[in-house]
């Protein structure tokens, strides 16, 4: 299980001081599942503890291969559901490299490579889950190339840039290995699509290790976020108990290889190179204004 100590940022400082409430992500959860369901905007029947499989999904997709971000990236880390497989599939089509967690990071080579360049099977049929696994090459944390942006879905988020998942916590798992391991920076965009109902009016919970968004997708409009959050730089042991590092390969087997005291700042892990300060490319991108607080 993840433990998580709470972050405040100056907005969200201010929010609390007029008294604003923040319901618990628990709550935000059970909350979005049962619209989303009731509303019937999703393609199954139930969507609990999944991330939403949204209808839209194709035009939230579209809007965000009008980025610069979009066109410039040459390697993608994708989340495997099913609304963001148009994303995955697009990558691979403009001869983009793409990266999928294998499922709850349970084995020592937890990421599984799609190299177009590589693969001899259509874009659409590897942008699958069964198809990654089928047709792509596992890969540790180590070997993966420098990462130009990063994809997610989520069952809610804001214009600040937070996000909800489902729970498990694997995405932000996912970010903080990638950070650790020199394969992100400061500065490498994270984009996000979700249906218009998913994108909420108010403050979200925040913690150390939960990935900030840059952009927010949905099939009505594109929105870049602006919410001063900050970014984990790796994987903050004290936020994770022994029975979640004993079901993850990767992190057992670099908690056995941290070093001991202070020599492993920020609870980050120290056996990789230090995190990168700036993505590999320079963001120029200027479609649309930061939003105002």
């Amino acid at each position: 299980m993840l433990r998580t100590p709470m972050l405040t940022c100056h907005r969200h400082a201010r929010d609390r001081s007029q008294g604003a409430h923040m319901r618990d992500k628990q709550a935000i959860r059970e909350a979005m599942w049962t619209a989303l369901e009731r509303a019937a905007v999703v393609s199954e029947r139930t969507v609990r503890d999944k991330i939403p499989d949204f209808h839209g999904a194709e035009d939230a997709a579209a809007r965000v291969f009008k980025l610069e971000i979009w066109q410039k990236a040459r390697v993608i880390k994708s989340n495997p559901d099913q609304p963001q497989r148009p994303l995955r599939r697009r990558a691979l089509e403009d001869g983009k490299i793409v990266y999928m967690a294998v499922p709850r990071l349970r084995q020592g080579q937890c990421f599984v490579e799609l190299d177009p360049s590589v693969i001899n099977v259509a874009p659409a049929k590897a942008a699958t889950i069964s198809g990654a696994f089928r047709f792509g090459k596992l890969v540790t944390v180590e070997d993966m190339k420098l990462i130009d942006l990063v994809v997610s879905g989520s069952v809610a988020v804001n214009r600040l840039g937070a996000r909800v998942g489902k729970g498990g916590g694997f995405a932000d798992l996912e970010f903080g290995l990638a950070a650790a391991a020199g394969k992100l920076g400061e500065r490498t965009p994270v984009v996000i699509t979700v249906h218009a109902m998913q994108l909420l009016q108010e403050e979200l919970p925040i913690t150390r290790h939960d990935m900030p968004l840059d952009y927010v997708s949905t099939p009505l409009e594109l929105i870049r976020c602006s919410g001063g959050i900050p970014r984990p730089t790796g994987i903050y042991w004290d936020d994770l108990d022994e029975e979640k590092i004993a079901q993850i390969p990767v992190l057992q087997k670099f908690k056995h290889a941290l070093p001991v005291g202070p020599e492993a700042p920020g609870g980050r892990i120290w056996p990789f190179p230090p995190p990168l300060t700036q993505g590999p490319f320079t963001e120029t991108d200027s479609l649309l204004p930061p939003v105002q607080p």
